[in-house]
């Protein structure tokens, strides 16, 4: 009984995790693209623009470590 209650935290941490982990990118691309309103991002990562996408990738994994340390229990 006690390991199927230890995975029905870590499935509860995982399910907060991810939920946590789409608002939190959605907010931050939403004011990322705010900041940069001349420049279409998406538009350059098709045409193979390797420095926009360093920076998204940035961006995304800079967020997704601040979301991990938050909800760390």
């Amino acid at each position: 009984m006690e390991i199927l209650m230890a995975y029905l935290i870590t499935f509860g941490w995982a399910l907060v995790g991810s939920v946590s982990m789409a608002i939190a990118l959605v907010l931050s691309l939403t004011i990322f693209n705010f900041l940069n309103r001349g420049v279409d991002e998406w538009k350059l990562i098709r045409e193979g623009s390797i420095p926009m996408s360093i920076v998204l990738a940035a961006v995304i994994l800079a967020t997704g470590i601040v979301v991990g340390n938050a909800i760390r229990p």
